[in-house]
């Protein structure tokens, strides 16, 4: 263990998690500092702070950056250093985008900031438009389809087949610029952004999922979202199809005022301020590129540069199973302890029709981590992880699925109705055998590594089975015989115990 790690942990500075990386995104509305722990495929945000100066306010009008936003951007940034110092951070990667790039002060801005330690990169749009791509492939495994990245000062498109970036674009379309396009209407500004789109978007093939990025279409999806009352909290991952957009985004949005927008929950006065304009540019993506589906990406240019520095062997890692590992580890649940008992699990409560094995797994995980809270507030605390955690790469349905196995592995039968309209009864039944089965395996014997061993736990002839090697037959208790009793039965099977000599037990495991 490194001494830095060693420091760290003795402080207690993240509760437990380690600093590792960096990222300075000095954008056209904000500068955002965010220190990233855990894995890089799927880190844990442990410092998320931004100031708001606004650097591309006065690009369009005389190409400069202001005086003023420069003041208030320095202001932050020099904070940023100091922090970044104090806890020992060093790997750190600063990136600035279309105001700092078309900036007749850029240069001068950008050599203000090597004086403060950082060594700033100003990306192209194309590079932007490609690292976001990368930021959708690393949220999205094998996402096809077109990424649209809305900052202050540009709207950057690119083409991605199969998590790769293809021909990328940056278009004059932030929405620092979009009141340029405000006619005497809401569809006189549409037609006038389609027009831009029309002339400088690459080649878009139609009927493809459209990945929307940034900060301001993510709060547009916590709009459709609070229209259509979806239980989730999270905008990551939340899919609109076509007609839902026209009708959450067009039609439902369009009657609103920035006023009426500051009023609601999870919406700040400066996304309010730029929510209209933003509406009008995803009506005019919708009718310019027909897509089958908008789904919300919170990973973007800065998941990107961390997606874009890992090797081969760690971009290919399930990202579901690298977050939700990292997090239970840290929770009394290591990652070698829970492939055990889901593998010791698999034959009595195997994934079927609606699973899979990365999914059991990982509500394996959870569930023996769940453990470690106090019982008083166990199962809503659980639940809340399953349901509004931000985990990569899983539906709705999936997390429905981790919440029913973790509610089965605390013996609470009745799920919240909040789980219950993400997924249907047959798709919950299968999570909860999980969760029975898990529960079983963690009572048998105190989760220890014996225990597991001298066991086996099987479905032959519509009966569930569980083998106990002669020498650990006391661990059959009151406990087990209730758990094996709520398993059989959700599974719908008689049960039994087979009492055996060890080494036969050991000679069924060699066959």
């Amino acid at each position: 263990m490194s001494s830095k790690r060693r420091r760290a942990e003795r402080d207690g500075t993240f509760g437990g998690a380690t600093p590792g990386r960096a990222i300075i995104d000095i954008g056209s509305n904000t500068v955002r500092m965010v220190i990233y722990g855990g894995t890089m495929r799927a880190p844990t945000v442990l410092l998320n702070e931004k100031v708001s100066p606004r650097l591309g306010r006065d690009i369009a009008t005389d190409g400069k950056l202001a005086d003023e936003a420069i003041d208030l951007a320095m202001r932050g940034l020099k904070r940023f250093a100091l922090l970044l110092e104090d806890l020992g951070v060093d790997d750190v990667e600063t990136v600035a985008t279309a105001a700092v790039r078309e900036a007749s002060n850029g240069a001068e801005f950008v050599a203000e900031l090597r004086k403060l330690g950082f060594q700033p990169r100003i990306i192209s749009g194309e590079e932007e438009a490609c690292l976001s791509a990368n930021g959708v492939a690393g949220a999205f495994p094998g996402a096809t389809g077109t990424v649209a990245d809305l900052g202050g000062g540009s709207l950057e498109l690119v083409s991605v087949v199969n998590g790769q970036p293809g021909d990328a674009v940056s278009l004059p379309l932030g929405t620092l610029r979009l009141p340029e396009y405000r006619g005497d209407s809401r569809s006189a500004m549409r037609k006038a952004i389609e027009k831009a789109l029309k002339k400088g978007a690459p080649r878009i093939e139609k009927g493809q999922p459209l990945y929307l990025v940034g900060g301001t279409l993510r709060t547009m999806a916590v709009y459709a979202m609070q229209e259509q009352g979806h239980p989730l909290s999270d905008p990551h991952g939340f899919m609109l199809e076509p007609d839902e957009a026209k009708a959450h985004i067009g039609k439902a949005l369009a009657k609103e005022t920035v006023d009426s927008l500051k009023e609601r929950d999870r919406i700040s006065a400066m996304r309010a301020e730029k929510l209209p304009d933003a509406s009008v540019l995803a009506e005019a993506m919708l009718s310019r590129f027909d897509p089958s589906c908008l789904i919300f990406s919170s990973w973007g240019l800065r998941e990107g540069l961390l997606y874009d520095r890992l090797p081969d062997h760690a971009k290919a890692q399930d990202p579901l199973l690298a977050g939700v590992g990292v997090f239970a580890t840290q929770r009394g649940a290591p990652q070698t302890l829970a492939a055990r008992i889901a593998g010791w699990t698999v034959d009595a409560a195997p994934t079927q029709k609606h699973g899979s094995e990365r999914l059991r797994l990982a509500a394996t995980m959870l569930a023996l981590a769940s453990m470690q809270i106090e019982p008083n507030i166990r199962l809503p605390q659980a639940i809340d992880w399953a349901l509004h955690k931000r985990w990569i790469a899983v539906s709705s349905k999936d997390r429905a699925m981790l919440a029913a196995a973790i509610a089965a592995n605390g013996n609470a039968a009745e799920l919240p109705g909040e789980v219950r309209e993400l997924a249907s009864e047959e798709a919950l039944d299968e999570a909860m055998c999980w969760g029975l089965a898990v529960r079983l395996a963690r009572r048998l014997g105190a989760r220890s590594r014996r225990s597991l061993q001298v066991s086996r736990l099987l479905v032959e002839d519509k009966t569930l089975i569980l083998r106990l090697a002669e020498s650990h037959s006391d661990l059959f208790g009151v406990p087990t015989e209730k758990d094996m009793k709520l398993l059989a039965g959700k599974l719908d099977l008689d049960w039994k115990v087979d009492i055996i000599p060890d080494d036969e037990l050991l000679e069924n495991e060699l066959i």
